[in-house]
């Protein structure tokens, strides 16, 4: 294997199984470390030395953690979850301690530790449910390059799913009815972010989980939040699409952009079964400008409430089942 195949596979490999194989990992493991071992690689220019440097990186840390490691005395076997850049591995007592792929994104994990800490000193105690709890952060260096990782330890609630597996099992879009609480909650997410003085930056299906049976929302991966009038720092691959115009442009984002990409995810979900009212409110929440959003998930909130009481009368719980 080639150094330029090896940084190929790594950098394509969604998960362990992709980057070591099914068959024979091991072997898989050892052509990979020699094809990208930093001291063999004195013929590299400079470009080709430092992706195969971190692919290196990656590939000792999750054969490491596949095969049991101990970081900062949390046991780590191998990840649970695979996120935008990050690897979640299951520590015991619904705790996931989230690792960096690349040492590179240390910035955006610190990102994320900032907001959920800023959100527990600042946020209403009621609503912080809603979002993960920092448990624990340390710094981590690797015994085979010498780089070092930021690693949080998060508190979540079991049984979650995304929203991406929730559409998964409605091809055809969502009764109304059962997206409307997972919007409601989601703005109060919002609200409770946005008070705080939190902008997520990132509000996109694989980030908002929910709990079927109890209608529970929890918005995760506040990797890319930002405070009012910052910039949010990276879009998610493949995701570029569902960004507001003054996050592509780099310019100051605020509440409304949260706003708009929560409306985006709920027209989402509903598909074609959206009613004409919804859709019409959803294109409030996402006018082109910032300035023209409105910029308080509270209030949205209660105008959604008067939506959907136009629609369908009084709230009652409405049961919901995940389809397979």
């Amino acid at each position: 294997m080639t150094t330029e195949e090896a940084i190929r596979l790594v950098t394509a490999a969604r998960d362990d199984d992709e980057m070591f194989g099914d068959d024979t990992p091991e072997r898989r493991y050892r052509e990979l470390v020699s094809a990208l071992h930093p001291d063999r690689l004195d013929w590299a220019g400079p470009g080709v030395h430092t992706a195969a440097t971190e692919a290196f990186v990656q590939v000792t840390t999750r054969w490491r953690a596949r095969k049991g490691t101990v970081m900062h005395g949390y046991r780590c076997g191998r990840p649970a979850y695979s996120g935008d850049l990050a690897d979640l591995y299951e520590v015991g007592a619904d705790r996931l301690l989230k690792l960096p792929r690349n040492p590179a994104d240390n910035d955006l994990i610190s990102r994320e530790q900032w907001a959920l800490r800023t959100l527990a000193e600042r946020g209403d105690p009621r609503w912080l449910p809603y979002v993960p709890r920092l448990v624990d952060n340390f710094a981590h260096r690797d015994a085979a390059t010498g780089a070092e990782r930021q690693v949080t330890v998060l508190a979540t609630a079991p049984g979650l799913r995304n929203l991406v597996e929730v559409r998964r099992g409605y091809p055809d879009g969502l009764d109304a009815r059962d997206v409307a609480w997972m919007w409601r909650r989601l703005l109060v997410a919002l609200g409770l972010a946005h008070r705080a003085g939190v902008v997520h930056g990132a509000v996109l299906p694989p980030h908002v989980l929910i709990e079927p049976d109890a209608h529970g929302v929890v918005l995760v991966d506040w990797c890319f939040s930002t405070a009012p009038g910052g910039v949010v720092p990276a879009m998610v691959p493949d995701h570029q699409d569902w960004y507001p115009a003054e996050v592509f442009g780099r310019r100051p984002c605020g509440p409304g952009t949260d706003i708009a990409m929560a409306a985006r995810c709920m027209t989402w979900l509903m598909g074609r079964h959206a009613p004409h009212e919804l859709l019409s409110f959803a294109q409030g929440c996402r006018q082109r400008l910032l300035s023209m959003r409105p910029d308080d998930a509270w209030r949205v909130l209660r105008e959604l409430d008067e939506v959907l009481h136009r629609l369908y009368g009084p709230r009652t719980f409405r049961p919901f089942t995940l389809n397979p």
